[in-house]
C-alpha cells in the first residue's frame, strides 16, 4: 500500500460495491472523499471489487452469509487484524455490531465511533417491525459505549441526545452528501433533459416530474400511491401539460409496472443505471415521504443536480431550509390539496443556492469527519 499507513479502520457490515442504492453510496462515498484526507483501512464483506480509490484500502474480512452479524469469531479475527497493524481507532457503520464494539473496547483498548445512517428504532417502528423496541434498547447502549457517534441529520443527533441519554460532546452531524461541488451547467441540463424525452417520446413541452425510489421499501411505496391515487388526480385537473416519471426497483409484481397509468401521464422508468440524467432533465423531483427516519439520499441529490423539489416535512427532515433556500418547497399538511399548493408556488429559474453545495458536498464533509476523528488517532 503506497502512502501512509492507516491509524483508523472502519468496519462495513454489508456489500457497497458497486455502489447503486443510497445506502451504499452514503458509505462508498463517504470513505472515497475522506481517503483523500486519512488514510483508512476498511474491513468489509469478501467479494466486492471496490472503486480506485479504495481498492488500495480494502479488507475482505467478512463473510457473506447473514450470520457474519452474530459471529463471536470476528472478534478474534478484528482483534488480531487490528493488533497487527497497531490501528487504535474503528468507525462502525450502524450500530449492528455494537456487541463486537463491546469486546474491542474492553477486551482490546479499540476507540469506537459510531456512523449512524439513520435512527434505526424508529425506522423500525414507523415501518411496522415488531422488533422496534428491541433495536431501540440495543442501539442506544451501542452509542452511549461509543467513543464519538456521527449522526447523519441534526434531528437524528438531537433525538440520540433526548431519548439515548448521550452527551452532545460525544457526537457530531456528519450528513449524507453530493459529489457535485457546484450546480450543473445549464447546457448540460438542456442536454439531459432532451435524452428524457427520447427515451419516453415526450415531446419536449411537457413539465417532467420525477419520483425515485426503492418501491419494495413501505415509506416510498407509500409515497408512490399518494402521487398514482391522491396527487395525479388533483394534477389532472389543472389541464397542465405533464408527464410524472417514476423510477426505482421493487414494484410490486400486481401493479403490473403501472400500465393501467400509462393513460393518465405516468410513466414507469423502473430500475435506471443513471439516475443522474432524470435528476438533471427534470422539472421538479416529488418526494411526498411520510415515514421512515434519517435524510432521503434522493432529495439530496435532486438539489445537487438544481432541480426544484416538493417534499413532505418527514422527507425534508436533514435539508436546513436555510440551505436549501427556494429550491426545495414543503407541503405543511400530509393531503394532496397541500402539496399541489406548494407544486404551485414553485417559483422558475431559483437555483441551489451556493449555501448547499458547502454544506453538502463530500470533500467538505470529509474534511469535517478527517477533523473529528483525528482527536482519536494515536500519534
Amino acid at each position: 500500500m503506497d502512502g501512509p499507513t492507516p491509524k483508523i479502520a472502519a468496519l462495513l457490515p454489508y456489500p457497497v460495491y458497486p455502489a447503486k442504492m443510497g445506502g451504499q453510496k452514503g458509505i462508498a462515498f463517504f470513505y472515497r472523499y475522506l481517503l483523500q484526507q486519512t488514510p483508512v483501512a476498511l474491513l468489509s464483506v469478501k467479494g466486492q471489487v471496490p472503486d480506485d480509490m479504495a481498492a488500495p484500502y480494502f479488507h475482505g474480512i467478512l463473510s457473506p452469509s447473514r450470520l457474519r452479524y452474530i459471529n463471536p469469531f470476528l472478534f478474534i479475527r478484528i482483534r488480531k487484524y487490528l493488533r497487527e497493524n497497531q490501528i487504535f481507532t474503528l468507525i462502525i457503520e450502524h450500530p449492528y455490531y455494537g456487541w463486537l464494539a463491546w469486546m474491542l473496547k474492553n477486551w482490546a483498548g479499540i476507540q469506537i465511533v459510531i456512523h449512524s445512517h439513520n435512527i434505526e428504532s424508529v425506522r423500525f417502528k414507523t415501518t411496522g417491525k415488531w422488533w422496534w423496541k428491541i433495536m431501540r434498547g440495543y442501539e442506544g447502549w451501542a452509542h452511549r459505549l461509543a467513543d464519538f457517534s456521527f449522526f447523519i441529520t441534526a434531528e437524528d443527533k438531537a433525538w440520540a441526545v433526548a431519548n439515548y441519554r448521550i452527551k452532545s460532546s460525544r457526537c457530531e452531524v456528519v450528513p449524507y452528501g453530493s459529489e457535485m461541488a457546484n450546480r450543473p451547467d445549464k447546457e448540460l441540463k438542456i442536454t439531459a433533459r432532451g435524452r428524457l424525452c427520447q427515451l419516453h417520446g415526450l415531446t419536449g413541452s411537457e413539465k417532467i416530474f420525477l419520483f425515485n425510489g426503492t418501491l419494495n421499501y413501505a415509506p416510498n411505496l407509500a409515497a408512490l400511491h399518494f402521487i398514482l391515487q391522491q396527487l395525479n388526480p388533483l394534477l389532472e385537473k389543472q389541464g397542465w401539460d405533464y408527464r410524472i416519471l417514476i423510477c426505482g426497483k421493487g414494484l410490486p409484481t400486481e401493479m403490473e409496472e403501472l400500465k393501467a397509468y400509462r393513460d393518465r401521464r405516468v410513466i414507469y422508468a423502473g430500475f435506471v443505471e443513471d439516475i443522474d440524467l432524470y435528476f438533471l432533465g427534470s422539472d421538479i423531483f416529488l418526494n411526498p415521504v411520510f415515514d421512515g427516519g434519517g435524510i432521503k439520499t434522493k432529495l439530496v441529490e435532486a438539489l445537487a443536480a438544481n432541480l426544484t423539489a416538493v417534499s413532505s416535512r418527514n422527507g425534508s427532515i436533514g435539508i436546513p431550509a436555510e440551505v436549501a433556500g427556494k429550491k426545495m418547497l414543503v407541503a405543511e399538511e400530509e393531503t394532496a390539496e397541500s402539496y399541489l399548493r406548494a407544486i404551485q408556488n414553485v417559483e422558475p429559474g431559483i437555483d441551489t443556492p451556493a449555501s448547499f453545495f458547502e454544506f453538502f458536498y463530500w470533500g467538505h464533509i470529509a474534511a469535517k469527519a478527517a477533523g473529528l476523528l483525528s482527536k482519536f488517532v494515536k500519534k
